[in-house]
């Protein structure tokens, strides 16, 4: 069994933030792949797709800086561990565009990814970095504003959902 986590806020205010580009993605993998199941469980609204395993398209619903607890109730739950894990989430030090896959790395300030490694207790699971970085002078509004403004039509249109997608199934693929 895998999981793959995107990380966000719950709810329609925060659906199209740069945050939310976790959520975002997977939603546009799950749109292409036969869903078995959605559900509500672990403070999280999970997906179930078999491909050949069975494989969790989890979306937590703690908000972003609690995503920990809920990833842990489900590896506890199903007795798996983070190297099980695949997270997608936003990254500011990418530029909008860009993915940057790594593993066994830390959370370089990112409070979602920070919430995980705590509740873990490791470091050591696999991410996809969503860059979301798109402000001509960063001086002019701080991170923790910017994550939290929508994305424009334009920049939506630059998310590589393509290149994430074929990214997470590579990942499923080696796992198998």
């Amino acid at each position: 069994m895998q999981v793959i986590i995107g990380l966000g806020n719950p709810g329609d205010k925060y659906k199209n933030n740069r945050h939310n580009v976790g959520f975002l993605s997977l939603d546009h993998i799950l749109k292409e792949l036969q869903t078995i199941s959605c559900s509500s469980s672990f403070d999280s609204k999970i997906c179930e797709i078999h491909m050949p395993e069975k494989t969790f398209f989890v979306f937590p619903q703690t908000f972003m800086n609690d995503s920990g607890k809920a990833v842990k109730q489900i590896l506890d739950f199903y007795k798996l561990t983070p190297k099980d894990i695949l997270v997608l989430h936003d990254d500011v030090d990418l530029p909008l565009g860009t993915i940057k896959f790594t593993d066994n790395s830390g959370s370089a300030g990112h409070n979602g990814v920070t919430s995980l490694i705590d509740y873990l207790g490791t470091k050591e699971f696999r991410r996809i970095r969503i860059g979301v970085e798109s402000r001509e002078n960063k001086e002019h509004m701080p991170t923790d504003a910017f994550v939290l403004q929508d994305f424009s039509d334009e920049e939506m249109e630059q998310i590589p959902f393509d290149a994430i997608k074929t990214r997470v199934l590579l990942e499923l693929k080696e796992k198998i």
